[in-house]
């Protein structure tokens, strides 16, 4: 076994982000970028009012309020840029074109108008209401950079750039392999024994989430030669393959020499982590030079929904060339454990860094932890539990050395919207 932080430091050692496409704009969201966004001119381009209201020049007004002046001209959001006249105010609309000679904007209901005559109750300072020329972004500077995953605001951003098109990371394909006698689609009918496969629509809806385009296989049977077939034929054309069952040590788990039997050299097999330690990890050599990566998960539900949150997402990230390839790790306290006693200890066996399934909460008491971020343990931590990561908003760990959580104790947690 090796150290999870080691392993995934070699995972993602040997991640290469993969090429380049253009994309419209309606299809960007979700992607990364493949180069820099530079703002080709100032943002926003021209100096405008952020309200309705009044452009006036300020040393127009003299004395104490209340001010009189005649009003002159309007200026509309993409209209023409009206002149102000010498000592008069000029109607403006939010994202007008300031006129030249004005310095203020007067709110409309700062003011009373009579006819063409307006009258302000108060001295307005010099500069309010007005968004100045640059004021988000000045021209030439990089705005999105490389490696940025394109967020509805950031396509936005795009937009008020002038930019129809991005060049954008191209999406991973993955294929995906579930292996075992005993599975059968959700739906399907079959033999006393058999269960309805669950495993691979997790990694396939997570996967998706983080950009990959997902090939499904047919499911593989316990047999060496099928399982080696299946694991060739799923090497050709893919970015990532994933298997899940069959990489442990019993007589029916046939994935893992399947996979050396199929031109895949294995990395590292077997991580100290709890749940999840028989994953092995791999690439295979294809014609270009460009590897194709291969994790082995383990078949037990949390274990590979575990092992793919851990090391999968983050690979299929950094295929994509994103710069935020790991997910940030937020400070929480245990709060319950599933002993359920007030003074709970939860005791464990050191040696494997153990990640607990469990709910975020916030600290809503009147003590000295009000309003910190807590974390409550689930009662069923079993690797074979499917409910587990369906109740779970979040990964718990526990680092290898220690032998017990205490209520109370501060620890990493990885939010599962963040993985």
């Amino acid at each position: 076994m090796i150290p999870f932080e080691q392993a995934l430091t070699q995972l993602l050692a040997s991640a290469r982000p993969l090429g380049a496409e253009r994309v419209s704009l309606d299809d960007a969201a979700g992607r990364v970028l493949a180069e820099d966004i530079v703002a080709p001119d100032a943002l926003p381009p021209f100096d405008h009012s952020s309200m309705d209201g009044y452009a006036l020049a300020s040393a127009d007004l003299t004395g104490p309020p209340p001010h009189s002046l005649p009003v002159r001209g309007e200026s509309a959001a993409g209209g023409p840029l009206p002149s102000l006249d010498p000592g008069a105010a000029c109607r403006i609309f939010t994202g007008a074109r300031l006129p030249d000679g004005a310095d203020t904007i007067v709110p409309q209901e700062d003011t009373e108008r009579a006819g063409d005559t307006l009258t302000l109750r108060d001295t307005p300072k010099p500069g309010t209401w007005i968004r100045r020329r640059g004021a988000d972004l000045d021209a030439g500077t990089v705005a999105l950079s490389r490696g940025t995953r394109l967020t509805p605001g950031k396509v936005a951003l795009a937009a008020a750039l002038d930019r129809p098109q991005l060049l954008v990371a191209r999406r991973p394909l993955l294929t995906l392999l579930c292996s075992g006698d005993e599975l059968r689609s959700p739906g399907i009918p079959g033999p006393k024994g058999s269960i309805p496969e669950s495993n691979g629509y997790f990694v396939a809806a997570a996967a998706r989430a983080a950009g990959a385009i997902v090939r499904i296989a047919p499911f593989v049977p316990d047999d060496a030669a099928a399982a080696i077939a299946a694991a060739a034929e799923a090497l050709r054309g893919a970015d990532l393959v994933v298997t899940i069952g069959g990489v442990s040590v019993g007589d029916r788990d046939v994935m893992r020499p399947a996979l050396e039997a199929a031109g895949v050299t294995l990395d590292f097999w077997r991580v100290a982590i709890k749940p999840g330690k028989p994953l092995c990890v791999g690439r295979a050599a294809t014609p270009s030079g460009a590897p194709v990566h291969v994790l082995g998960l383990p078949g037990n539900p949390a274990s590979a929904a575990l092992t793919f949150t851990l090391f999968g997402l983050p690979l299929l990230r950094a295929l994509q060339g994103d710069a935020a390839a790991l997910p940030p790790r937020l400070s929480v306290r245990v709060a319950g454990t599933p002993t359920g006693t007030p003074a709970g200890v939860l005791r464990r066996q050191p040696g494997r860094a153990e990640f607990l399934r469990a709910r975020l909460d916030v600290d809503t008491s009147d003590g000295s932890h009000a309003g910190e971020l807590v974390a409550r343990i689930l009662p069923n931590q079993a690797s074979g539990a499917v409910t587990s990561f369906a109740e779970a908003d979040a990964l718990v760990l526990v680092p290898a050395e220690h032998d017990r959580v205490d209520d109370g104790a501060r620890l990493w947690a990885i939010r599962l919207t963040d993985a």
